[in-house]
């Protein structure tokens, strides 16, 4: 028997819908991340892309589990002396909810080209408006 490895002209790539509404944030992240990959697929190979499309709405909706709006810390730093900036979750949800809900993906995610090829598959919005009605995504529950 050979080992086949697929081909990512040959995967057939879906468009999924997840309302983020009353989920929790890591569990939903991780498994965004295992159905951009395409581990939940048959035809799973490490070094390909084999998953799906994912859009993500109702980002601003989402829930964390204790009290981690306001001890969870973002850090950012341009690299000059001084500018390392620092953000609770809970102002961070206040201006982008969406870059959350990225980051959380990404975090989950390989850190190579793989990596950023996936990362572009996910689309995430703050209401439940998405502009992707004509990709006619599957509505999926994940669960809790």
């Amino acid at each position: 028997m050979k080992t086949l490895f697929a081909k990512s002209s040959e995967v057939d790539h879906k468009w999924l819908l997840v309302d983020a509404k009353d989920l929790i944030l890591g569990r939903m992240a991780s498994a965004i991340a295992v159905r951009l990959r395409g581990k939940n697929k048959p035809q799973f190979t490490p070094n390909t892309d084999t998953g799906d499309f994912v859009i993500v709405v109702n980002a601003d909706k989402i829930k964390v589990t204790g009290d981690k709006l306001r001890q969870k810390v973002y850090y950012r730093n341009t690299g000059y002396v001084g500018n390392l900036k620092e953000q609770t979750l809970q102002e961070r949800m206040k201006k982008d909810p969406e870059g959350v809900i990225r980051d959380a993906v990404w975090g989950m995610l390989p850190k190579n080209r793989l990596g950023r090829q996936l990362i572009k598959k996910l689309k995430v919005y703050k209401s439940s408006e998405h502009p992707h009605k004509a990709q006619n995504p599957e509505e999926i529950k994940l669960n809790q």
